[in-house]
C-alpha cells in the first residue's frame, strides 16, 4: 500500500511516496519532467513485491518538496545523496531515475558510488553521450525545442500553465503517443505543477546558464566515470529522446552497464507497460543485492 511520507533532509523536507517493507532494501525512485511520484505507483507496487522499500520523492521544485534553489545537476544530486544516506544510513540502496531523475542519477552514482549498491535509467541516457550526439542528429534538435523555449525568461513562466498547461498535455502526447493517462491522475499532475511553477523549467535553465559554470559542470562529468553498476532503458518510440542518443555512452561506465531497447514504449515507459519495465528492473536490482 502506497504512503505518502517526508524525508527531512540537510537541504530541507522532501515529500516522498513509499511502500513496502521498512526494513527491506532501499529503492529511490525519481521522477523527471514533467512528473511526479504518482505516476509511478504501479511500478513501485511491484518493486516493493519483490521484496524492497521503495520511495519516490518529489524532487527539488515540485510542490510539496523545497521549490527553491538553485535547480543545477549538483545540487539536485547532492539531494539524492543526502536522502539516500538518511532512508539506509548503514548500506547502500537501488536508484532509479526517469527523464531528469536519471540524469540526476547518473550524477549521483558517479559522485557517490558507495551510497548505491546499483543503479537503472529510464529513457535519457547519460547527458555527456546525449551532449554529444545530439547536434549530430537534426531531428533530436527538432524534438528539443522545449529546451530552448524554456531559456526565454518571462515567457515560458506563462506559456507553460496556459490552457490548463495545453503544453504538457502536447509533450505527453508527442514523447508517448500510444501513452492514455486517466482524467484524475493528469489532474493531479497539473496542480502539483501549477503549485511548483517556474521551478521545473528552471532545471532547463540552471543546466545552460551561466554558460561558464554551465561548460564547467559538463567537462567535470565528463571527465567522470560511474564504478556503479547501470542498466539503462529506452522506449523505441520515445518522441522526447531516440535511443540512439546513448551510443557510445558504455565508456562512462567502469562496472556493469547494460542498454537496452524496449520496442512499442515511448518516453514514459514506466506509465506505459510497468509489468514490462519491472521485469528488466527487478532481476537486475536483484542480482546486485547480495554485494551491499
Amino acid at each position: 500500500m502506497l504512503e505518502t511520507t517526508s524525508i527531512d533532509a540537510p537541504a530541507g523536507r522532501f515529500a516522498a511516496l513509499a511502500c513496502g517493507d521498512a526494513g527491506a532494501p532501499v529503492a529511490l525512485v525519481l521522477h523527471g519532467f514533467p512528473d511526479h511520484p504518482p505516476s509511478f505507483a504501479r511500478l513501485l507496487r511491484l518493486l516493493a513485491d519483490a521484496g524492497y522499500r521503495v520511495v519516490a520523492p518529489w524532487l527539488r521544485g515540485y510542490y510539496p518538496s523545497p521549490l527553491d534553489g538553485p535547480y543545477h545537476l549538483d545540487r539536485i544530486a547532492d539531494d539524492i545523496i543526502e536522502m539516500s544516506t538518511i532512508l539506509s544510513p548503514r548500506r547502500p540502496v537501488a536508484l532509479v531515475g526517469h527523464d531528469w531523475g536519471a540524469v540526476a542519477s547518473y550524477a549521483a552514482l558517479a559522485d557517490a558510488p558507495g551510497r548505491f549498491f546499483c543503479g537503472a535509467t529510464l529513457a535519457v541516457p547519460h547527458p555527456v553521450a546525449f551532449l554529444a550526439n545530439a547536434p549530430r542528429t537534426p531531428r533530436q534538435l527538432a524534438k528539443s525545442w522545449y529546451m530552448f523555449f524554456f531559456q526565454a525568461p518571462g515567457v515560458a513562466e506563462r506559456v507553460v500553465p496556459r490552457a490548463d498547461f495545453r503544453l504538457i498535455d502536447r509533450l505527453w502526447k508527442a514523447w508517448s503517443p500510444n501513452l492514455e493517462v486517466a482524467p484524475q491522475d493528469r489532474r493531479d499532475l497539473k496542480d502539483c505543477l501549477a503549485r511548483s511553477m517556474p521551478a521545473p523549467i528552471e532545471y532547463y535553465r540552471a543546466a545552460m546558464r551561466p554558460l561558464l559554470e554551465a561548460r564547467e559542470r559538463v567537462a567535470r562529468r565528463a571527465a567522470q566515470t560511474i564504478s556503479v553498476p547501470t542498466l539503462h532503458l529506452t522506449g523505441a518510440d520515445d518522441g522526447c529522446i531516440g535511443p540512439t542518443l546513448g551510443d557510445g555512452q558504455e565508456k562512462y561506465f567502469t562496472s556493469d552497464f547494460e542498454s537496452r531497447v524496449l520496442p512499442g514504449l515511448g518516453h514514459f515507459l514506466a506509465q506505459e507497460a510497468p509489468e514490462r519495465v519491472a521485469d528488466h528492473l527487478i532481476p537486475w536490482i536483484n542480482r546486485f543485492k547480495s554485494d551491499s
